[in-house]
């Protein structure tokens, strides 16, 4: 095994490489504050509510499985060799929504807005 002093994961569709970090910083903060990947909430902090979930895909007998996250509660450092898919991810390059946003929107699912993005991505899950 060699030891490496980065992290490496896709982030959606583009390839990250970190090599400083906090040990204690978590996705959500990485999503929110670094890349400006705003869609992802914080709700709750503490992994219970839902709104910061995102999907991490991780190579598992040669494919990638993907799990929801709480984004709030997973540290960066654990998203080594990892996909990670956030809500901005769903929507296509021209800007139409994806089946499941656009389930939501038709009937009416959404409630106050803020736990939305949450809500989608179980669902596309």
């Amino acid at each position: 095994m060699q030891i490496r002093n980065e992290i490496k994961f896709i982030l959606n569709n583009r390839d990250i490489t970190l090599d400083a970090f906090e040990a204690e910083q978590t996705l959500l903060d990485f999503l929110r504050l670094d890349q400006q990947l705003i869609g992802t909430k914080e709700g709750c902090a503490e992994g219970d509510c839902g709104a910061c979930t995102v999907l991490v895909g991780r190579l598992v007998n040669g494919g990638l499985k993907y799990e929801i996250v709480n984004a709030c509660i997973r540290f960066l450092a654990s998203l080594d060799g990892c996909h990670v898919v956030t809500i901005e991810y769903l929507s296509g390059s021209n800007g139409d929504l994806h089946p499941v946003q656009k389930a939501m929107v038709e009937c009416h699912a959404s409630q106050c807005g803020f736990c939305t993005p949450g809500f989608v991505m179980s669902l596309y899950s």
